[in-house]
């Protein structure tokens, strides 16, 4: 449904960017491979268990003709469970059951010092068709110590929610990014990334009352890495720091932590923890309702005056702390095992620099994923 397609924008390029070594202009990889993962996810306020997500996917790459990398991956979701209608409310009417399909794929072209991405994909869902196509190129100094990244994409969304609010609604996204990456030393290598999104058309969400969102949505992001490498160990430490503001004036701060751990007979350890904190938006109103008509009504509602409000708590003032541990297993020279979990707690008393947003139930999920890399 489209209340899970809610998800902030920079998504198109920011994913092409986990790239666990910062890299820039890399080599074409010399193996084709094929990885195979499946996760659990399931999300819950207390004594209730919200919502439940079960992801199987598959991913391939090709190398061609030594300077050519073809990508390709499936996703299948099945999302079920209760979302709240407002606030951190739910009823029997807010239960849904979803199944989303998407598949994206993409060809990079690698040079001497640089390399060239187009990427095109869609998520199709019963109220919810997403398209995207985005470009990436790297360029790399002579002495490849310096890499320049430039990436651009654009979403066109089309919203045809099952309860009839709205009907052929569309979203379009224009999401522009710059990077560069930096070797600091024999140890060291740092990345600075700036990111623009620029939405116009439908962001409300239909299945949520008194919902009602600005028909635009600018995002600016600022995105900092440092990976340090400790040759004693072996091990490689990756600390990143995000800030973002938007036109809905909701400012996030996010830092994380991972330690990549090697340990003998193949095994590879990655514990990690992120701190997360965010304001409201400026047309989030806390659950605090009108005595004349009640929830999810705020104090002095009108049904003839039009303005933006929202009682969707993600929208809310909160902080998040995020804990996990990744295990890889290196099974002879072409096949790699890997399971990760991730616990997540959210609470409005956790926000950093300023006042949460009070009412809102305590809110945590816990994710599960699995999977093997196998590679010819």
């Amino acid at each position: 449904m489209a209340a899970t397609r809610q998800a902030p924008g920079g998504a198109i390029l920011l994913a092409a960017l986990a790239l666990p070594g910062l890299a820039g202009a890399e080599n074409a990889p010399e193996q084709a491979s094929i990885s195979l993962k499946y996760l659990d996810y399931q999300d819950r306020q207390p004594n209730l268990e919200r919502v439940g997500v079960h992801s199987p996917s598959l991913e391939l790459v090709l190398p061609v003709a030594g300077r050519w990398a073809l990508r390709g991956a499936l996703v299948s979701d099945l999302i079920s469970g209760a979302s709240p209608r407002y606030h951190t409310a739910v009823s029997g009417a807010s239960r849904f059951s979803e199944k989303r399909n998407a598949a994206d794929l993409s060809l990079t072209r690698y040079f001497a010092r640089a390399s060239a991405t187009l990427a095109a994909g869609r998520s199709k869902e019963t109220d919810y068709d997403s398209r995207f196509v985005s470009t990436q190129a790297t360029v790399s100094s002579a002495d490849n110590n310096t890499t320049w990244l430039f990436g651009a994409g654009v979403a066109n969304d089309r919203i045809d929610p099952v309860n009839r609010a709205v009907k052929d609604e569309h979203k379009r996204t224009l999401d522009l990014m710059l990077g560069v990456t930096q070797v600091l030393g024999t140890r060291d290598i740092g990345q600075l990334v700036l990111g623009h999104v620029r939405g116009r058309g439908y962001f409300s969400n239909p299945y949520k009352f008194v919902d009602t969102r600005p028909r635009t949505h600018d995002q600016n992001s600022a995105l900092l890495r440092w990976n340090h490498h400790f040759s004693a160990s072996g091990a490689t430490g990756r600390l990143s720091y995000r800030y973002t503001t938007d036109s809905y004036a909701l400012r996030s701060h996010t830092v994380q932590q991972e330690y990549v751990r090697p340990l003998k007979g193949g095994w590879t350890l990655t514990p990690s923890l992120r701190l997360y904190t965010q304001s409201a938006a400026r047309f989030y109103f806390d659950p605090v309702y009108d005595t004349r008509f009640g929830a999810p009504f705020p104090p002095g509602f009108s049904f003839a005056a039009r303005r933006d409000l929202s009682a969707d708590q993600r929208l809310a003032a909160y902080g998040a702390l995020t804990a996990g541990l990744k295990v890889e297993k290196q099974l002879g020279r072409d096949t790699t095992l890997d399971f990760k979990w991730e616990q997540y707690w959210q609470r409005a008393g956790w926000r950093l620099f300023g006042s949460g947003s009070p009412g809102l139930e305590r809110f945590s999920a816990r994710s599960i994923q699995a999977g093997v890399t196998h590679r010819w």
